[in-house]
């Protein structure tokens, strides 16, 4: 029987749900500034397109978890904003990424409300998605090798720290890094940082361009990664806890809060795998009933955090050149070496997954359409062909 809930937060829970946030907001922020800046972003947008995902998933987890009284842990697509860190701006800039952050929300929304939408998009063969985000992530994951042979001074004090705490804690290692790079970044600027006037970060509403290049290029491409690597790995890491809420009213949520927090420069709001299972396990709670006060008190730090983005973006706009490619390299490692695994485990996918992987990392754009798409076209034309011929 499982023990009834209580009206407050328990102490562990509470402790629990910040170093969730901490992991969450601190492993991978750097990467969220690279794909809004590589999607056009100006400074001012980027600051509240990274405040806009960390209010966007926070409130999202706080209401998930309090509605269904499970720990649903909800965070941006880390996959997802790889994704557009190595994709050209779509035509009107960053209006017209907006444009396409509305609608892979959009998709997310109804793939909750539709099933066969939600179906087609678990269809796709795990090893291609998985070898497409690691053709993704290959380029972002060389950097911190790069910048240690171009300025050591500045890539190897964050690397070295990665490493060394990483042995101790791995949890830690991310979080201790930026923490590094902070002290770098002021060291490169005599300790004076340009800090915006108020510490508060400025809402700026983005008004949406669409355009078939970026439905095609940006939205579909981050819907799908963003399924195939997140929301429903999420769902699966929350159901081997024992948790069983139904998908359908989770990804709509998360979908509804991606199109919203769009307007406001964010790229994706998703379920989270990792820090779902932080929230779901004995760590979280001893009573299996109590442990979705640990997702909801993440939410909570998570708001509180994007509240002070502009402060985040300003010590990245006054970084030495490769300070923040560094860190989000090393931050991503751990999920190339993942799905690199993923895409090459199965031998009947290897040689699919290898063309996926290939065509990904090439970079290439043909018709307005970036590596990604054209990865997973190649790799699942090889696959076709690979059971056309074995009959």
């Amino acid at each position: 029987m499982i023990p009834s809930t209580t009206g407050t937060p328990p102490a562990q829970t509470v402790s629990t749900g910040f170093v969730v946030a901490i992991v969450g907001f601190f492993s991978s922020f750097p990467i969220v500034l690279q794909g809004l800046d590589a999607m056009g972003a100006s400074h001012a947008q980027a600051a509240s397109g990274l405040m806009a995902a960390a209010m966007s998933m926070g409130l999202a987890g706080i209401l998930l978890s309090l509605w269904t009284k499970q720990p649903v842990s909800v965070a941006w697509s880390t996959p997802g904003v790889a994704l557009l860190a190595v994709t050209a701006a779509p035509p009107g800039g960053f209006e017209g990424a907006v444009g396409a952050f509305l609608v892979a929300g959009a998709l997310t929304l109804v793939a909750g409300l539709y099933r066969p939408l939600g179906r087609l998009a678990g269809a796709i063969p795990a090893p291609l998605a998985q070898a497409m985000l690691s053709g993704v992530l290959l380029s972002i994951c060389i950097v911190p090798f790069q910048a240690a042979a171009q300025t050591p001074w500045t890539a190897l004090p964050i690397i070295l720290t990665w490493f060394i705490v990483g042995r101790i804690n791995r949890l830690a290692a991310v979080p201790s890094a930026v923490l590094m790079a902070a002290f770098v970044v002021l060291q490169a600027n005599g300790f004076s940082v340009p800090f915006p006037a108020t510490p508060f970060t400025q809402l700026e509403i983005t008004l949406p361009v669409f355009s078939v290049e970026a439905v095609l290029g940006i939205a579909v491409p981050l819907f799908i990664v963003t399924m195939a690597t997140q929301n429903i790995p999420g769902i699966a890491v929350m159901k081997s806890y024992g948790y069983t809420a139904e998908p359908g009213p989770l990804l709509s949520t998360v979908g509804g809060a991606s199109m919203i927090s769009s307007l406001i420069g964010a790229p994706a709001t998703c379920l989270a795998a990792i820090t779902a299972a932080m929230c779901s396990n004995e760590d979280s709670h001893p009573d299996p009933a109590q442990r979705y006060w640990s997702a909801a008190m993440a939410g909570v730090f998570y708001c509180l955090m994007g509240i002070f983005a502009a402060i985040i973006t300003a010590f990245a706009a006054a970084a030495p050149p490769l300070v923040m490619g560094t860190l989000a390299g090393i931050a991503l490692l751990g999920v190339f070496a993942n799905s690199a695994q993923s895409a090459l485990a199965d031998a009947n996918y290897r040689e699919a997954a290898a063309i996926t992987f290939l065509v990904t990392a090439s970079g290439i754009t043909v018709f307005g359409l970036g590596a990604a798409v054209w990865g997973l076209v190649a790799g699942g034309i090889v696959q076709l062909a690979k059971k056309q011929a074995t009959g």
